[in-house]
């Protein structure tokens, strides 16, 4: 619903000039001209290259009523009223906040946080909470759901979708009936301020390893970043495991920890891992229960801990919590089972050398006969420094590794692949082949699978763009190992 121009100004703290006699009501808010409809206030935000002041004329001309920024030499002659902030970037969350009618004050929100586990936790919180009975939203890297169980996708220029989407978005499930909401929190959108604006009742700390350095300098500006979720919640779930984790003890909190060795609040003992998923006892504050999860990979039981302990407190209790976990159908791209067998065909988003690492481990512990690999790894500034160590891991723990692409950008794949290579040639491996076409690499992984083996594609996942040099496709990793499936027609499976 549309809001008057000074109220608005008047709740996010900033001051208007050359408003005039007749009111302006705003029905919504954008910092990219391209994107500004009829009645829309414009955020113009300084950046590293052009200041957003330059496409002012762009958005006016698209309908702008008025335009927010931290000021300009040209604001006293614009035809709209200016909305001077002490820092558009934290404007553009504020006014969307106020011009969506602050959503999250009507839900109870979960945010997630942490390099590894995020999506999963995510899912799993969502999944719990509506077998409780709850309707419940969800904001993931994979999409966003409402209600039900389609998952949608943002239009393409909102792939990473920035603060008025996610206000929109919250506003959107408050008016299908949700209850609750689960939101996926990566550092860069925290970094940015998305979130801002956004309650949070619980937050979960899954971990924190190198990743994104190159956003965010070093690991105390990684750190500084996903705290911001922690430091905005009523109630925190951290990691025991994790001694980042733990120098956030100074708020109301509760532990979980998937290493036995580790004392914290929600616990597992007695694991018994199998083809057909995970089953152990959860020791908890109200009690210990036997649990079981029809997911593949011993690091998800931290994941399923961090899970309890938040939705426990939001009130769900540990029977139904149970009975939830029992019908868990996983996550898309997270240990998802393409194919059971004659080859065990897997797709899973590790990309990081300890991700990669937890889950070779587990599929190693579960294949009868040869593990496959086939992964790539970044290129641009993505983190250079791991594509060793990926070579190195794949061709430890996998019998077979295929090093391919994955979103190469402007790095010349066989300056990726080479780095591949060496990682493994250190230490003395040979057990892999470089074949740049993720296409036919797929192709070749599933040509020379045998039944009893595990073929499982990595970093891709869940994805559905595939970034090469000069151009960016269309990729659904699931699709295409699918369709190279079709065309084996079996004759390489008997």
């Amino acid at each position: 619903m549309p809001i008057d121009l000074g109220e608005l100004a008047s709740s996010i703290g900033g001051s208007i000039t050359h408003l005039g006699d007749r009111p302006v009501r705003v029905s919504g808010v954008s910092h990219n001209s391209e994107w500004i409809s009829a009645g829309d206030v414009f955020v113009a935000i300084p950046g590293h290259v052009r200041d957003g002041h330059r496409y002012v004329p762009d958005a006016l001309a698209r309908g702008a009523v008025a335009v927010a920024g931290e000021g300009f030499a040209g604001q006293s002659d614009l035809p709209v009223p200016y909305l001077r902030v002490s820092r558009a970037r934290t404007a553009l969350a504020d006014i969307a906040t106020a011009v969506y009618g602050y959503p999250s004050a009507k839900l109870k929100v979960i945010g997630v946080t942490g390099t590894k586990g995020k999506t999963t936790t995510t899912w799993l919180v969502r999944h719990l909470l509506r077998v409780a009975g709850h309707k419940v939203g969800l904001l993931s890297t994979l999409g966003y759901k409402l209600d039900d169980e389609e998952l949608h996708q943002f239009p393409a220029h909102f792939t990473t979708p920035e603060a008025p989407q996610v206000q929109a978005t919250l506003a959107w499930m408050v008016r299908r009936g949700c209850t609750h909401v689960v939101v996926e929190a990566s550092s860069e959108a925290l970094a940015q301020h998305r979130l801002r604006g956004t309650h949070i009742d619980v937050a979960i700390w899954t971990n924190l390893a190198p990743e994104h350095l190159n956003f965010h300098g070093d690991m105390e500006g990684y750190f500084a970043a996903k705290r911001i979720l922690i430091d905005a919640a009523g109630f925190a779930v951290l990691n025991a495991a994790d001694p980042w984790a733990m120098r956030l003890t100074d708020r109301p909190h509760a532990t979980y920890s998937g290493d036995q060795a580790i004392a914290a609040d929600w616990s597992a003992r007695s694991l018994v891992e199998a083809d057909d998923g995970l089953r152990f006892d959860v020791l908890s504050p109200v009690g210990v229960v036997r649990a079981g999860l029809p997911v593949i990979g011993v690091y998800n039981v931290a994941n399923t801990l961090g899970a309890m302990a938040a939705v426990h407190r939001l009130g769900t209790s540990l029977p139904d919590i149970v009975k939830g976990l029992a019908c868990f159908a996983g996550v898309p791209g997270r240990m998802q089972i393409v194919q059971e067998g004659p080859v065990r065909v897997i797709l899973d988003f590790a990309h990081t050398p300890e991700s990669l690492h937890n889950a070779l481990s587990s599929l190693r512990a579960t294949t009868r006969r040869a593990l496959t690999v086939v992964l790539g790894s970044a290129g641009g500034p993505r983190d250079p420094s791991k594509r060793a160590p990926l070579g190195a891991v794949a061709t430890d723990l996998a019998d077979v590794a295929v090093f391919t692409e994955e979103d190469c950008r402007d790095t010349p794949i066989f300056d990726i692949l080479n780095e591949m290579k060496r990682g493994a040639d250190e230490q003395g491996s040979a057990n892999y082949v470089l074949i740049p076409d993720r296409v036919e690499a797929t192709d070749w992984a599933l040509r020379q699978a045998r039944p009893g083996d595990t073929v499982v594609f990595c970093g891709k996942a869940g994805e559905t763009t595939l970034e090469r040099a000069h151009e960016t496709i269309p990729w659904d990793e699931e699709t295409i190992v699918r369709q190279a499936l079709a065309r084996l027609d079996g004759t390489a499976l008997d």
